[in-house]
């Protein structure tokens, strides 16, 4: 039985991946059975940490080794494969963990708030000609906001691909957020602002140590277009070329920090055909934005919390720009991605029908995020 058994091992070892058949063949010479379960130990346990660095096969020995050697240290690349972050997940920079293209994915937040503040801009300008009503709209200050965005990777392995355990992508977005008069019954409830935003992101990943613990994980550049999708006179929209970085920390504690920063061009338009040539200089040609997330209780009664802050800025001694606080609280299992969510926006830019005026507003209701 024991050369049958020898002989069933060796053909199944043989099966596996080129890479490995050749250890456990050598395991499988050994003819003293503890120093041959040893050796197959040693490889099972290889088989299941794949980001340990395999050490050269053992060779048949009279006598147990009395010390085990330290094991090699592993390189930044499967650093990054066993400890993937936040980063590394939400843009599958991660080639054992990626997901297939063209699936959908959420993007920003899916979320029904109630929106409040200062009064809506009922007679809209911009400096174009044509582009400002003769009167003034009834809209009211109290609205309901629903944000839909989603995204697929369309390609991925373009530079960074075969056995390199990390992989660039090409991404396709789509975000539209939407005003809802839903309470001015007067004027038949209509959507006063619905704002559409695709874009497409290429997507290249890194694995920098930075100081205080943090992590350079991605880099990425792209182009997005916005528009109001209305007609003259409230015709509004521009076309941007962007590029942007990204960074994470994961606290002792388990707190994880995100920071991603994200500048941008105007693309130039031709002459009459602007709606708002001064846009830049009110919303801004750049951003930071950072995120805090962290855990209460534990087993059932978890909850996760997300606090995020969002600072545009354009980049000029005029000073403008805007600045968004959210706060968002999962509900029920942290797992089906229900959160309340309430934010607090101010600035320049809230819509883009409201791109050159300055608003406070809050919003409270329901998200739902990584789906």
């Amino acid at each position: 039985m024991k050369p049958l058994s020898l002989l069933l091992s060796t053909a199944m070892l043989s099966a596996l991946s080129p890479a490995h058949a050749n250890d456990w063949l050598t395991c499988a010479t050994i003819t003293d059975n503890a120093e041959r379960l040893t050796c197959f130990d040693q490889k099972a346990r290889q088989f299941a940490n794949p980001v340990e660095l395999q050490s050269p096969p053992p060779v048949p020995y009279a006598t147990p080794p009395t010390t085990v050697p330290e094991p090699p240290v592993a390189s930044a690349a499967q650093r990054a494969s066993a400890q993937p972050s936040e980063i590394t997940r939400f843009w599958d920079l991660e080639h054992a963990t990626a997901r297939d293209n063209f699936e959908l994915h959420a993007y920003r937040p899916v979320s029904l708030s109630l929106v409040g503040g200062h009064p809506v801009n009922t007679l809209p300008d911009s400096p174009a000609v044509g582009r400002t009503p003769t009167s003034a709209l009834p809209y009211q200050p109290g609205e309901l906001r629903i944000n839909l965005s989603v995204r697929t990777k369309v390609l991925s392995g373009f530079l960074r691909r075969d056995d390199d355990p990390l992989r660039d992508s090409l991404w396709f977005g789509y975000t539209q957020q939407s005003y809802w008069q839903l309470f001015n019954g007067d004027i038949s409830r209509p959507f006063r602002s619905t704002d559409h935003e695709p874009e497409l992101m290429y997507v290249f990943p890194h694995f920098i140590s930075l100081p205080g613990g943090w992590t350079y994980r991605m880099s990425a550049a792209g182009v997005v277009h916005q528009s109001n999708g209305q007609s003259l006179p409230l015709s509004r929209s521009w076309n941007r070329a962007f590029v942007m970085g990204a960074a994470d920390k994961i606290a002792n504690n388990g707190d994880r920090f995100t920071l991603q920063t994200r500048v941008w061009r105007r693309m130039d338009e031709k002459p009459g055909q602007d709606d708002n040539p001064d846009i830049s200089e009110f919303v801004g040609r750049g951003e930071v934005v950072g995120r805090w997330s962290f855990d209460s209780g534990v087993g059932t009664d978890k909850t996760l919390h997300t606090l995020g802050l969002t600072l545009r800025h354009s980049l000029r001694a005029s000073g403008r720009g805007s600045a968004r606080l959210e706060y968002l609280r999962s509900i029920g299992r942290p797992d089906t991605g229900l959160r309340f969510h309430a934010q607090l926006f101010s600035g320049y830019g809230d819509s883009l029908i409201d791109y050159n005026r300055k608003r406070t507003v809050f919003a409270a209701g329901l998200s739902l995020v990584d789906w």
